[in-house]
């Protein structure tokens, strides 16, 4: 129980921060290309309050942490809404509005790579933080590799959508009423979806550990 506390109180932080930047990054671009509806409805913005969902962002990442005794986390927050339709054009910046999130998710790995590093520079001896800012590296990293997916909704569907070829990409994006079932199986199949996201996720570690000398 005391490594689950502990677990819990380590990922808190980077995962509040992974999800609330990600979603806000997804309407702070869809304002830039056009469209407003996030903007409107206050969810571009840093406050996590307002992209936590109570089940996906809380519930589920507890009780995978729980089951798996602090060796798996898996969760989501609120979309932010998009109409692609008020877009200037729809079909090439869908490709930038969704390519936003892991973006932000890939800033916010190196900063916490950066947030790691001095704390090496300065010889801090804290293990809650330097913990946190490894967590901080992994959860983005996970969180940016599990969002490029090619399976829509997630942003690596619409980036697939985005660049098809219309007569295909109207096909590929009817794919999204199953999305989630998707994602579900690949999530109940043991294994899977590590299998999926382990090559992403490693080479995002190897790439910062040459960055920063770790």
């Amino acid at each position: 129980m005391d490594s689950l506390i502990q677990a819990i109180t380590v990922y808190a932080i980077p995962v509040i921060f992974a999800i609330t930047l990600h979603e806000a990054a997804h309407g702070y671009v869809a304002r830039m290309f056009g469209d407003a509806t996030a903007w409107m409805l206050g969810r571009v913005t840093l406050n996590p309050v307002k992209h936590i969902d109570p089940i996906g962002t809380l519930l589920v990442p507890a009780v995978l942490l729980f089951v798996s005794k602090g060796a798996m986390m898996f969760g989501w927050a609120k979309p932010v809404p998009v109409n692609f339709d008020n877009l200037r054009k729809p079909k090439q910046h869908m490709i930038w509005v969704a390519a936003a999130g892991p973006a932000a998710n890939i800033a916010m790995a190196l900063l916490w790579a950066l947030s790691l590093k001095l704390q090496q520079i300065v010889g801090a001896q804290e293990e809650f933080f330097i913990e946190m800012a490894r967590a901080g590296i992994v959860v983005n990293l996970v969180l940016m590799a599990l969002n490029l997916l090619p399976i829509p909704p997630l942003d690596g569907g619409r980036i697939v959508t985005g660049l098809l070829p219309r007569s295909l990409s109207q096909s590929f994006a009817s794919i999204e009423r199953y999305g989630f079932l998707i994602l579900l199986v690949l999530i109940a199949v043991p294994g899977l979806l590590s299998q999926l996201l382990s090559p992403f996720v490693a080479g995002g570690l190897r790439a910062i550990q040459m960055l920063f000398q770790f």
